[in-house]
């Protein structure tokens, strides 16, 4: 099963975004990557970042990341995704201008308050499966 098999509805919008955000990072950062895709090193990121997507507390309701009260990166892979999104965030309009727009979009929603308990992908995928 590959990485976005495991997301639907507005969490793969979120992932496409952040790969789509990651790939123009990798581009102009990491010049001797292969030549498909991004390096491995973005590559493990995007997968990090598919995992959290997938056990995020919110689920479908999630806000996006810098206005989430739960902070489900480590410090490190945190400062990562805000690194790749500074730099990549700006230049986003121009190849996925609609992306870029719904992402902007979201960002001004309001905080929510606590998630509730079992709402993540992951849970709604064990609850299918049984």
């Amino acid at each position: 099963m590959s990485d976005t098999e495991l997301l639907t509805g507005k969490l793969l919008f979120e992932f496409r975004t952040i790969e789509a955000m990651v790939t123009i990072y990798c581009k102009v950062h990491h010049p001797m990557k292969p030549s498909h895709g991004v390096c491995e090193q973005c590559c493990e990121f995007l997968s990090y970042a598919n995992t959290r997507l997938d056990r995020c507390p919110y689920g479908q309701d999630k806000p996006t990341c810098n206005k989430c009260p739960v902070h489900c990166y480590k410090p490190h892979m945190k400062q990562k995704a805000r690194e790749i999104m500074l730099f990549a965030g700006p230049r986003m309009l121009l190849p996925h201008p609609i992306m870029a727009i719904k992402h902007l979009l979201a960002e001004r929603k309001p905080a929510p308050g606590l998630p509730p308990e079992g709402v993540s992908n992951r849970h709604e995928r064990k609850r299918q499966m049984s």
